[in-house]
């Protein structure tokens, strides 16, 4: 009978366990706001070294890994015999390379040359990876085959970006959509995402670095997008725009941090112009500047200067990485700043922080390879644990002994992490 029982309990456990765990299939996870949905997660580290489950080598690149049905996908670019990116899968469980595919792509009018940068995005079967001069592949996810691919930049007419194109593409029923910058209305951009054919363009602002998000405004599905020079609604069927507001830079376009929705309101941060916070009405499909602040220059700044980081907005405040590295919390009705510290990251110039939250905790990944379990609330930064996760390289940023700027996927209660060198995996479990 006490067999028989294990039994029972082994079968259910096996048919259960795969349900419990999080994909995190595109750029910031699942909804693509930065949420870790997993529970079962330590709650401090047991070392200052944190132990790969495994680890496989890689070329460089910025992007982060995303994690769907088993498998890891990351990107990266190598230079010798000749300039090829690639889109590598590996198991998720083992981190045995499954496959790999390579093209042609020579870096021109790009500055930091290590790789690619906007995530790869998995949909079903279809993996979709869009390259730093926007060469978009559709990938199936089984055996890596090319099922299409596009150049962005040269059907658009697209000038390249200071630091390439960066945006991940976002899925939207039959649609994938990219931030191109193209000429004639095309700066946002949806094709079939079966096909690769155009279904519709909106816009006529250059590209940004900032990825897109769907939220719901007034009952409707919108699309969220930060390009060039405005922060618009669109219709993510079809492309009408429901309404836009100005942001344009001050200096050059270096908007990188996503849209951050909260609640009615939509905020903004970037490394030179600042923040603004708008609030969408309830009713209607319109929105209107609530505040707006900046600083005098990226050393004197007020409320927010971004870089890399996107923020988070809970409970009313707003949580972000100011320009050196400076973790801020401010008053979301004023933007006015309630406390600074430079106790997650050393102070330097773009000094990044990845920030996720999960439940009442934050995990933050710093430029330095540490990850950090804390806490955040309106009086201050309250650190739990922290560890080394992996080692910072030189290709992604030659100063200050490398950096880790690359996004992390949290998924199958694990943590994947890439550099220059490596892709890695470490299991988070609580035992």
């Amino acid at each position: 009978m006490t067999y028989r029982i294990i039994l029972v309990l082994l079968v259910i456990i096996s048919i259960v366990s795969p349900a419990l765990a999080d994909d995190w299939p595109q750029w910031r996870g699942p909804t693509r706001d930065g949420v870790w949905h997993e529970q079962g997660i330590i709650d401090t580290f047991r070392g200052p070294q944190l132990t790969a489950k495994w680890r496989a080598p890689i070329g460089a690149g910025y992007n982060g890994p995303t994690v769907a049905d088993g498998r890891v996908f990351v990107m990266d670019r190598l230079t010798e015999p000749n300039d090829v990116e690639r889109v590598l899968c590996f198991d998720a469980r083992t981190g045995k390379p499954l496959w790999n595919y390579a093209y042609d792509c020579e870096y021109e009018g790009i500055q930091y040359e290590a790789g690619p940068r906007a995530a790869v995005t998995i949909d079903h079967d279809h993996a979709y990876a869009f390259g730093a001069m926007a060469n978009l592949t559709c990938l199936d996810v089984t055996n890596g085959k090319p099922i299409w691919q596009k150049d962005m930049a040269k059907e658009y007419r697209s000038s390249v970006p200071t630091w390439g194109f960066a945006v991940s593409p976002l899925i939207y029923n039959h649609l994938v959509i990219v931030q191109i910058g193209g000429l004639d209305s095309a700066c946002m951009v949806a094709l079939d995402k079966q096909t690769g054919a155009e279904v519709w363009r909106a816009l006529d602002d250059k590209a940004s670095y900032s990825s897109p998000i769907l939220i719901t405004h007034a009952g409707k599905a919108v699309l969220l997008c930060w390009t060039g020079g405005h922060i618009a609604g669109l219709n993510p069927e079809t492309g009408q725009v429901y309404w836009q507001i100005p942001f344009a830079p001050r200096r050059i376009i270096m908007n990188i941090a996503d849209p951050v929705h909260y609640k009615n309101h939509v905020f903004l941060s970037a490394f030179f112009d600042g923040s603004i916070l708008i609030k969408l009405d309830e009713n209607a499909l319109s929105a209107d500047i609530v505040w707006q602040r900046a600083g005098e220059n990226e050393s004197k700044t007020d409320a927010l200067h971004c870089c890399i980081s996107t923020p988070v907005l809970m409970d009313n405040h707003i949580y972000g990485v100011d320009s050196y590295g400076e973790l801020r919390c401010l008053d979301l009705a004023t933007g006015t700043r309630l406390w600074e510290s430079l106790a997650a990251v050393p102070k330097a110039r773009w000094a990044n922080i990845h920030i996720v939250r999960q439940a009442d905790r934050f995990w933050l990944f710093n430029e330095r390879g540490e990850l950090i379990i804390c806490r955040l609330d309106p009086q201050g930064y309250h650190e739990i644990s922290r560890a080394q996760l992996i080692d910072p390289t030189t290709k992604q940023l030659d100063q200050r002994g490398g950096v880790c700027w690359s996004h992390p996927a949290l998924a199958n209660q694990c943590v994947y992490a890439r550099n220059d060198k490596e892709l890695i995996c470490v299991n988070l479990t609580k035992e």
